[in-house]
């Protein structure tokens, strides 16, 4: 939802003070304007993923189009979609919400899903409890996979959406669980409280960790891309790989000219709505409609936990 206080209260002394404190909550808030300008230039064919033609939907969570086109090597055929969000929970506000997908098991490792109204999919399974990694601090590709195709045997006659956490961060390649660490370790405890996300750490003049983060996040994808062509290679269906929303690497973001990272909340730059949508033929399965099981409950300190741990605000 967006930000409703009134302007004097935002603009206020103490925000003032804020941004003397720490500039970077200047780059921030002309992030945040621009994004009013880009909402209001957005594109008209943003995706409908409802509409699609799919029996199994894997999203990959902050995949942009130009770094999965180059660095997947998918069967099918290869598009590229427009987002309805750029970041998560607008993504699956406007896909999910309000709808009655009763042919649908929906398995994630994101955070934002617990917003989805319950009684929406026939089966919501949701893995930032029994699956949560306490070293990686997130769900891993491998978890996914095999609560997916538990759930595949379970469900043989329902549609799947599929929600992996990579390529987002943390970091869990190799040379990303160290370039995340070096980002981190040189914040104070305050500054990590207040700046969760190694993206934002990037904000304002140019970092040297830029080059760092964003090979980290395109190894992310390359973790996670294995377990992806392994989970294809056992559904049957019709398959697309797509996902919520892309990511910032430090494009210019206008009009205020401010580069970008990460993916801020409704700012629909063309890199933040831009996905891809990777279709993989198969042996199509019979889809049956039934009524909603209970969703898998998790407690709210835990959704606060994993919600901070994957560097959003709480």
């Amino acid at each position: 939802m967006v930000n409703s206080r009134p302007m004097f209260e935002r603009y206020s002394i103490e925000n003032l003070r804020r941004v003397l404190r720490n500039p970077r909550n200047l780059y921030l808030e002309f992030i945040l304007l621009n994004g009013w300008f880009y909402r209001r230039t957005a594109p008209s064919d943003r995706l409908d993923v409802v509409s699609r033609d799919w029996d199994n939907l894997v999203i990959l969570d902050a995949c942009r189009y130009d770094t999965f086109a180059r660095i997947a090597d998918l069967p099918g055929t290869l598009e590229r979609a427009v987002s309805p969000g750029s970041e998560s929970w607008e993504f699956l506000e406007e896909s999910f919400v309000d709808r009655d997908l009763h042919d649908t098991v929906y398995v994630t490792a994101n955070p934002h899903a617990y917003k989805i109204p319950s009684g929406t999919f026939h089966r919501h399974i949701n893995l930032l409890d029994d699956a949560w990694d306490e070293k990686l601090r997130t769900v891993t590709p491998d978890r996914v996979v095999e609560a997916s195709l538990e759930v595949h045997e379970q469900y043989p006659n329902k549609r799947l959406v599929i929600h992996f956490m990579q390529p987002h961060y943390p970091f869990i390649g190799s040379d990303g669980t160290e370039s995340y660490g070096g980002i981190e370790m040189h914040l104070s405890e305050e500054e990590r409280s207040n700046y969760p996300s190694p993206w934002t750490m990037l904000l304002g003049p140019l970092s040297d960790d830029a080059e760092r983060m964003i090979s980290a996040y395109e190894e992310n994808l390359r973790v996670a891309l294995p377990h992806v062509e392994r989970l294809l290679k056992v559904l049957n269906g019709r398959s697309v790989v797509t996902a919520d929303h892309g990511n910032l690497l430090g494009e210019w973001t206008f009009p205020i000219p401010v580069r970008g990272y990460g993916h801020p909340k409704r700012v629909h730059h063309p890199k933040l709505l831009e996905i891809p949508w990777n279709v993989i033929e198969g042996d199509r399965r019979d889809i049956s409609v039934d009524p909603p099981k209970d969703r898998d409950q998790i407690d709210n300190e835990t959704v606060t936990d994993r919600l901070r741990d994957l560097g959003y605000k709480t």
